[in-house]
């Protein structure tokens, strides 16, 4: 089982991009509204104030999207649906995404196959 962590910064995707968490397979995701560190220290700490010249384009908050998923099928094929919606996320600005292998949970819902 794998934490698949989705840091969507262009947040006019977000419809798009959990439609493609449905399609995948994916039952089940945590959205939190999130804020880069660059972002925060330019606006919030004096000292990194002048770092709001490079701020540009940037957006103030973003959406973190996390799931468990259990088969790397599944996050092969979400990865490429959300690419293609989000206009790749090998561009900048747009997001990143990454998973992280789980060792344990406890309180997830059973899938149907499992009965």
């Amino acid at each position: 089982m794998k934490l698949v962590v989705f840091i969507l910064n262009k947040d006019e995707f977000l419809e798009e991009v959990l439609e493609a968490y449905v399609e995948a397979g994916v039952t089940g995701a945590t959205l939190v509204d999130s804020e880069g560190m660059g972002r925060f220290l330019a606006y919030e700490v004096p000292l990194f104030a002048g770092f709001k010249d490079f701020m540009t384009g940037s957006r103030p908050r973003n959406k973190t999207i996390l799931s468990l998923i259990r088969n790397d099928g599944t996050i092969e094929t979400l990865r490429k649906l959300v690419d293609q919606v989000v206009g790749g996320l090998d561009n900048p600005g747009v997001g990143i995404m990454f998973s992280l292998p789980v060792d344990w949970a406890s309180g997830l819902a059973r899938e149907e196959t499992e009965v």
